[in-house]
């Protein structure tokens, strides 16, 4: 009897809104490469149906109009820490050490939204800093609806050699802001963090021994390419901490596709890189944002710190190296992600150049066929700002439309 009545019972559910075409009409439309004055983009069940002048819509079609802005597709930060805020307000000690998971977990959600409505749509969050698998959750909360937040390449954990990392104390065991492994174990270490629910692996390849030390090397070359290897037969991407050009050496010979920093890389490691098309994410933002709470006002000449990220930046892109576009942020507001584009352009990458950077050029470096552009088959997730971002990318703080999987998340 139920087997029968089950269909007439189902007719009488409500059933889900089906959400109308939208045709929307901006002044210009940056495709992730290109510029196009007078493009319009048709939306339809999450995904962009048709670009250019003068589309025909449907006739239900729901029509947007955004004036006097650019439709671009969504930003995508290559390097964040959702689960993090800034070290001015609480140092990363005290955050790892003195703040339960739970209560992270609360604040990143705040971040996540801060993010998104920030026209920030996908985020590539590299390690968790002390708060466990967590990341797992939120980006499960985040897809299944129960929070806004961008779209989410998680590193879980985070790999360290043992003994590097931190904090550290000299009076007992303290919980690590990463996992510990190496040797053989770092390969087992690697499996049990995409088995949990890693997008991308993280390694430090280089770091502190002890405070006040500059950083050196931590894995050796057998050890990182061990760990490339079991990362991408797991189809995994490998992201490696490194300043020293030695660790960045070493990351760059063993396959590795991005690494983060590189604020001590010189000619011949770059050279490398750009041969090996191994990606950099120069974080740009995290220096300049730890310089400030130092007491730097932002005025030049720049501490000696800033000024070395600057000229590695500048070495790296006369090689040819593949730049993404990451700031670290965490180590800075969530929701001011934007800082770390018009940092980049401060140095010396042209306007056009950064906004690739951070949307088609992410989306190719991260391996995301679906998004990072505004073409036809693509996720719908759009962002709209005041101005024309090539002659003024201060644009990009100006947000005023965002759209994630064709759903409109701010329309000032």
């Amino acid at each position: 009897m139920i087997r029968h009545l089950l269909p007439a019972l189902l007719a009488l559910l409500p059933l889900p809104a089906v959400a109308a075409p939208m045709l929307i009409t901006a002044d210009r439309v940056w495709d992730g490469e290109a510029m196009h004055a007078g493009w319009q983009v048709l939306v339809d069940d999450g995904r962009i149906m048709a670009v250019g002048p003068n589309l025909a819509s449907p006739a239900d079609a729901q029509r947007i109009a955004l004036p006097g802005q650019t439709l671009l597709p969504g930003f995508i930060e290559g390097h964040s820490h959702l689960l993090l805020h800034p070290y001015d307000k609480v140092p990363w000690d005290a955050q790892v050490l003195k703040e339960s998971e739970a209560y992270r977990v609360a604040r990143a959600v705040v971040h996540a939204k801060a993010t998104l409505l920030a026209g920030f749509t996908t985020v590539r969050d590299l390690g968790t800093e002390g708060a466990g698998n967590a990341d797992v959750g939120l980006k499960r909360a985040i897809n299944e609806g129960h929070v806004p937040g961008p779209r989410m390449v998680i590193a879980t954990r985070a790999l360290v050699a043992p003994g590097s990392y931190a904090p550290k104390n000299d009076a007992w065991a303290v919980p690590q802001g990463a996992e510990e492994a190496d040797g053989p174990n770092l390969v087992s270490a690697v499996r049990r963090q995409i088995g949990a629910g890693a997008d991308v692996v993280k390694l430090y390849g280089d770091y502190r021994w002890r405070p006040g030390e500059g950083s050196r090397p931590t894995y050796s070359q057998a050890e990182i390419a061990a760990a490339v290897a079991a990362s991408h037969d797991a189809g995994r991407q490998v992201a490696v901490h490194a300043n020293t050009a030695e660790a960045m050496r070493r990351a760059s010979a063993a396959g590795v596709e991005v690494i983060e920093h590189g604020c001590e890389g010189d000619a011949a490691t770059f050279a490398l890189m750009a041969k090996n098309k191994t990606v950099l994410c120069p974080t740009l933002a995290a220096g300049d944002a730890i310089a400030r709470y130092r007491g730097w006002n932002g005025q030049e000449p720049a501490p000696a710190d800033v000024q070395q990220d600057r000229a590695a930046f500048q070495l790296a892109m006369k090689a040819g190296v593949p730049i993404c576009m990451g700031g670290d942020v965490g180590v800075y507001e969530h929701g001011t992600n934007a800082r770390e584009m018009l940092l980049m352009a401060k140095a010396g990458m042209a306007n056009a150049a950064v906004l690739t950077a951070a949307t088609a050029g992410n989306a190719r470096y991260f391996g995301l066929s679906d998004r990072g552009r505004v073409a036809p088959g693509l996720l719908a997730d759009l962002v709209a700002v005041t101005g024309d971002p090539v002659a003024d990318l201060a644009a990009v703080t100006r947000v005023r439309f965002v759209m994630k999987g064709g759903a409109v998340v701010r329309a000032d």
